[in-house]
C-alpha cells in the first residue's frame, strides 16, 4: 500500500463500496451509466493525522493506520505485505507475516 503518508493530512479517509444508479445500489461500476447518474456510496474511517515518514516499524503505525489496513484486507481479501510511509525507498515497511480474514 503507497501513500499512507499522503492520506494523513486527511481528517477522515473515504473508501467508494458502491454506487447508486437510478436508486438501486450496486457494487461494480456500470459502463453504459452517465456519469451525472451515479453517487458513489463509501464507508468512512478516521484518518492518522500523524507524520509517518520516521517509522521503520508496523508496530509504531498509529490505531487508525492499522485499522484503516485491516479494513482494506477484509474488503479486498488479499493481505496487504508492504507500507510506504514517505517517498524514499528507506520509507517502506514490510509488514510481519499477515493474512487477510
Amino acid at each position: 500500500m503507497t501513500k499512507a503518508d499522503v492520506l494523513a493530512v486527511f481528517d477522515e479517509i473515504k473508501v467508494c463500496t458502491a454506487y447508486e444508479v437510478n436508486g438501486e445500489v450496486i457494487d461494480y461500476l456500470p459502463y453504459d451509466t452517465v456519469i451525472d447518474e451515479l453517487k458513489p456510496v463509501y464507508d468512512t474511517l478516521p484518518s492518522w493525522k500523524t507524520d509517518l515518514t520516521a517509522l521503520s516499524d508496523e508496530d509504531d503505525f498509529p490505531e487508525a493506520l492499522s485499522n484503516y489496513i485491516t479494513y482494506l484486507e477484509k474488503a479486498l481479501e488479499i493481505p496487504i505485505t508492504v507500507v510506504s510511509v514517505g517517498p524514499d525507498r528507506k520509507q517502506t515497511i514490510v509488514r510481519k507475516a499477515v493474512t487477510a480474514s
